[in-house]
């Protein structure tokens, strides 16, 4: 079982984050699910807290709302950057992104 499906198995609380240093501003990820994700006045992509609000810190995190995951997942898989990181917040493994297994 690879680690994306034992992830949505056991029902893992999964969390994203954005490496703006890779990040191209394509805005595909804001396209894809724009209640995690938007782009800030510098051109490129940030995740949002629970509340809307734009996270800039350096690996700010924000939780995968499970309505939401496959568009969050689809967001990882088409970055053109690939800078997207979703990962179990139990033991902070990347299941979706460049470093998942």
């Amino acid at each position: 079982m690879s680690v994306q499906q034992e992830a949505l198995a056991d029902g893992a609380e999964l969390e994203v984050w954005i490496d703006q240093d890779l990040c191209t501003g394509d805005g595909i990820c804001v396209q894809y699910a724009p209640e995690v994700f938007e782009l800030d006045i510098d051109g490129l992509a940030y995740v949002k807290s629970r509340d809307d609000e734009l996270l800039q810190a350096k690996g700010a995190t924000t939780p995968v709302p499970l309505p939401l995951l496959t568009d969050v997942v689809d967001s990882a898989k088409e970055c053109p950057g690939d800078c997207i990181h979703v990962r179990r917040v139990s033991d902070r493994v990347e299941v979706y992104g460049p470093d998942a297994e």
